[in-house]
């Protein structure tokens, strides 16, 4: 199937009477692309497309996986801005992320979990007050030493 082919076919499924949200689509410029095999793309492109499919519905709860995987400084960026736009428009955020330094201006609380088990859930206030830390991977470190 071809990029275009996808997006249309999530537009069918869903069959939405909303206006959709295709801002990723355009920022991305997937529609230069549209033409596209998604088995050719690479692994940023096809995160882009999964990224625009998360947010075209207008979902009130967006979870993304590891939504910068793969993304280029500029994709990226493009993104995490679209996330701190819809978390200031009322909608709850889940990320799931292994890559720390990406989350420092997205999240408002984080829930640690390692080995399937939750280590703690604070607020990134109660977080960096504890630890004295400003930037989240150090603060949650210094959380996990102390047990």
């Amino acid at each position: 199937m071809t990029i275009g082919q996808v997006l249309t076919m999530m537009k069918d499924i869903r069959s939405s009477k909303k206006t959709l949200d295709e801002e990723l689509v355009s920022r991305f410029d997937l529609r230069s692309m549209l033409h596209k095999r998604m088995r050719t793309l690479s692994g940023g492109t096809r995160q882009k497309v999964s990224a625009a499919l998360a947010f075209m519905f207008n979902p009130a709860v967006l979870i993304l996986d590891e939504p910068t995987a793969g993304l280029d400084p500029v994709a990226s960026e493009i993104l995490k801005d679209k996330i701190t736009r819809e978390k200031e428009n009322g909608k709850l955020v889940l990320i799931t992320s292994h890559v720390l330094s990406d989350l420092d201006d997205l999240v408002t609380q984080v829930i640690y979990m390692q080995d399937g088990r939750l280590q703690f859930l604070k607020t990134i206030d109660e977080l960096k007050s504890e630890t004295g830390e400003a930037k989240l991977a150090k603060a949650i470190a210094s959380v996990m030493v102390k047990k």
